[in-house]
């Protein structure tokens, strides 16, 4: 039986035994696997990104059709002296944008659009030499955190599959009578670099919050707002389609005026094509009106969204959800001068650089609205 204790006396706490579990389970590994993978991420973005600019600026400068085979190994090496450009050369002038388009282009000429072309693949080989050497790296020595394997491996297969589509993307114009590319083979080329954009951001803002932080915030998950971001995500990546749609066949340099369009709200010509429905993909007057009324859309939504967002009590979500506003702001004001001034290159592609920095905005509104971050009641 134990001693009955005197209720004036003094407890002391008693030693905590050694070989209790120190932290949370679903915290246990090596401490910093999360920073470093983090970091990883963050650097696979960057590059993506400037991808997605440098490809941008290839489609401006007309340079995509420059390299017309497809060698993922020993594409890398450039040619090399004089008789390596006359033969590189000869094989663009076997195309149809050479043989159709750009007849009296000199080897110089050439040379100009071919290091655009070479550039954008030379990025996306060291993209995916970067994903394969850090993942390696952080499996060998057992930085990935429990259930991030597969996830990290997509990245790759993503990657991997963003080159193909390049690929065929660029056939498509190396043949028949086309002079650019496939309108629609752009499209997913640029709709499947801003997923695997959305993929990495999405994993990295995982990746700096803990489990637990993560399973906690989710009890205080913002359901109306999360629903307002998915709609904005999904305009949003709707708008980058079209874009792609207007960057494939130049529209973007039809009908320089704004609010109108040649004197009209719809072109009378917006439906000249047949069958009706190619009039959607290739008619440069609906494809640049419904590329506008779509950004209109966006940007009246985004609008309700700020409004909503007044009501959260995180002053995190509301500041994400404001910034996001005058991101799509200024991206109409941007598009607005791209069509004023027939997308010159430096307008057009600091609109895409704005895109960019749009997708990844909402992405993080809806991120925030789901694991809201903690703050002090001060």
């Amino acid at each position: 039986m134990s001693k009955q204790r005197n209720i004036f006396e003094d407890v002391k706490q008693e030693k905590r035994p050694e070989n209790l579990p120190k932290g949370g389970v679903i915290d246990c590994g090596k401490r910093g696997s999360r920073r470093g993978v983090s970091i990883w991420l963050a650097i696979l973005f960057v590059m993506v990104a400037l991808m997605v600019i440098v490809g941008g600026l290839t489609r401006l400068t007309d340079s995509g059709l420059s390299i017309t085979e497809w060698k993922p190994v020993t594409g890398a090496v450039p040619p090399m002296g004089p008789e390596a450009w006359g033969q590189e050369f000869s094989k663009y002038q076997k195309s149809p944008e050479f043989m159709l388009q750009n007849k009296d282009m000199t080897l110089n000429e050439f040379k100009s659009i071919f290091w655009w072309e070479w550039g954008h693949r030379q990025l996306g080989r060291l993209v995916g030499l970067v994903w394969a050497v850090g993942f390696l790296f952080l499996l060998a020595t057992k930085r990935i955190p429990r259930g991030w394997h597969l996830r990290l491996v997509g990245i790759g297969v993503l990657g991997g599959l963003q080159g193909a589509v390049g690929w065929w993307m660029v056939s498509s114009g190396l043949t028949g009578r086309m002079v650019d590319v496939a309108s629609y083979r752009l499209a997913i080329h640029l709709g499947l670099a801003f997923i695997i954009l959305g993929v990495i951001a999405g994993f990295f803002w995982q990746m700096r919050r803990s489990d637990i932080d993560l399973m906690q915030a989710r009890r205080s998950r913002e359901g109306g707002l999360v629903n307002f971001a998915t709609l904005v995500i999904v305009l949003v990546f709707a708008q980058i389609l079209l874009g792609a749609l207007v960057a494939g066949i130049d529209a973007g340099r039809s009908y320089p005026e704004w609010p109108l369009m040649n004197g009209e709200l719809l072109p009378s010509e917006s439906f000249d094509l047949e069958p009706v429905w190619s009039n959607f993909f290739e008619n440069a007057a609906l494809v640049q009106f419904n590329h506008r009324m779509l950004g209109y859309l966006v940007f009246l939504t985004a609008g309700v969204a700020l409004w909503f967002s007044r009501r959260s009590p995180v002053k995190s979500t509301r500041k994400a959800f404001g910034m996001l506003m005058a991101l799509v702001l200024l991206q109409v004001a941007l598009g607005i001068v791209t069509v004023l001034f027939s997308a010159q290159v430096h307008v057009a592609i600091t609109h895409q650089i704005v895109a960019i920095l749009v997708f990844t905005s909402v992405l993080r509104c809806r991120f925030l609205a789901s694991f809201p971050l903690t703050q002090s009641l001060r």
